[in-house]
């Protein structure tokens, strides 16, 4: 998935995350991201997806992610409960939800974009890509219809 970042994390602030998140907003596209927290804390690999890149694919996939496959396994620390305290990197504050584990990335009070689990990633994208394949407009579904009818049947060849 488009470009792949790794990042030395500390907290409470850090200017490497806040420079990735800057250029995942001006690039406009999922960038993978792999977070090596300092200390004890391991290793967390997501895709840092724009809001409006996340909007389109929510809006075509046909059903929320399955709870069972978020992957919440693999990221350090998933056996404790994180607190839900905004984190600040520079001009980006970060939320990260308890429910569903995913980060919201805010610039200014404006979500800009999303930090999610490398699988829900990659299968919202698949199942928006796969619904949007197969859908036409009315107008273009007719014309198709229209031209189908027309074709002469195989027998007739």
């Amino acid at each position: 998935m488009g470009i792949q970042i790794d990042v030395v994390v500390s907290y409470p602030i850090n200017d490497e995350v806040e420079r990735v998140l800057g250029l995942a907003e001006a690039v406009g596209e999922p960038v993978t991201v792999t977070f090596i927290w300092e200390g004890d804390g391991g290793v967390e690999r997501a895709v840092l997806v724009p809001a409006a890149t996340l909007a389109l694919w929510e809006h075509w996939a046909p059903t929320a992610y399955p709870k069972g496959d978020t992957g919440d396994e693999n990221r350090a620390g998933a056996a404790k409960p994180e607190l839900a305290h905004p984190a600040e990197f520079g001009a980006f504050t970060l939320f990260r939800r308890s429910a569903g584990g995913r980060t919201a990335v805010a610039r200014s009070g404006v979500v800009v974009a999303e930090l999610l689990d490398l699988g829900e990633a990659h299968w919202l994208q698949e199942q928006a890509r796969n619904v949007r394949q197969g859908f036409m407009d009315p107008k273009q579904k007719a014309a198709f219809e229209e031209f189908l009818a027309r074709q002469s049947s195989l027998d007739e060849q």
